[in-house]
């Protein structure tokens, strides 16, 4: 099973290095799947995967000055606390209890249909905010509407580890359209690193994190997200995007029936 896990790892790391999509959409929904393993231990070791993999990527984005701080610090906010509550809420419940199972089950659902809305329809709605100036949050409201969206993610990433990477980026270009694709994706990478650690912290606390999986999958994807980055230009984007969201789809049909 360890170099199916590294397969694994290997693989959701060629396809979030070609697609830019989050690893969480692909492989929590992977080891619950393919593999049978339960979806709290699924989700806590994605989001030991993630703040791994994260905190690298930030530091590539800082090395370019491409993220915005100010925007992590207001993501952060909402984005942390709302994960330490649904940490406590999943201790309180039983993290490893059956009805808590269905619950996460279908929480990576519906995360992973988010995601492929926002692979879907991030640009357009870019696009069509930047035709409509006046739509745009300014001051107070900005700012508000800001750490309302990182509690929803806080609690999002927390319960299907699943929602920092696509859809965080989708919720970025809705709040803050004049960002570039770079500034989005760097400040993305920067926010989710705290809140994916103090999640994962949170599921070590559970009991709910496999570290000798997590290590075969840091194995395969370290040499995937390499090979992905430097294929991602001789792919073409529409192809892989419209193929992810195929997939994504059907995984999430899958989990829900």
């Amino acid at each position: 099973m360890t170099v199916s896990y590294v397969v694994s790892g290997f693989a959701v790391g060629l396809l979030v290095g070609l697609t830019g999509v989050g690893g969480g959409s692909l492989m929590t929904p992977l080891l619950t799947l393919l593999f049978g393993i339960h979806p709290s231990v699924a989700v806590g070791t994605d989001l030991a995967f993630a703040s791994a993999t994260k905190t690298a990527g930030t530091f590539a984005h800082r090395f370019k000055g491409t993220v915005r701080w100010d925007i992590v610090r207001r993501l952060s906010y909402g984005a942390l606390p709302a994960a330490v509550v649904a940490t406590l809420l999943l201790k309180y419940f039983g993290a490893v209890s059956d009805s808590i199972s269905l619950v996460i089950r279908y929480s990576i659902a519906v995360s992973v249909f988010l995601t492929v809305i926002a692979l879907l329809f991030k640009s357009k709605l870019q696009a069509w905010l930047n035709a409509h100036p006046e739509r745009h949050l300014q001051g107070r409201q900005l700012t508000n509407a800001t750490i309302a969206a990182g509690a929803v993610l806080g609690i999002l990433v927390t319960i299907s580890s699943i929602g920092a990477g696509a859809v965080g980026a989708t919720l970025l270009v809705l709040l803050y359209p004049r960002l570039s694709p770079a500034e989005i994706a760097g400040t993305d990478i920067a926010y989710a690193v705290p809140l994916t650690a103090i999640a994962a912290f949170g599921h070590w606390w559970l009991g709910s994190i496999d570290w000798s999986l997590l290590g075969a999958l840091l194995l395969g994807s370290v040499p995937g997200i390499t090979i992905g980055s430097l294929a991602a230009r001789a792919v073409p984007e529409k192809f892989l995007r419209g193929l992810l969201a195929v997939t994504l789809t059907s995984v999430a049909l899958k989990l829900v029936w």
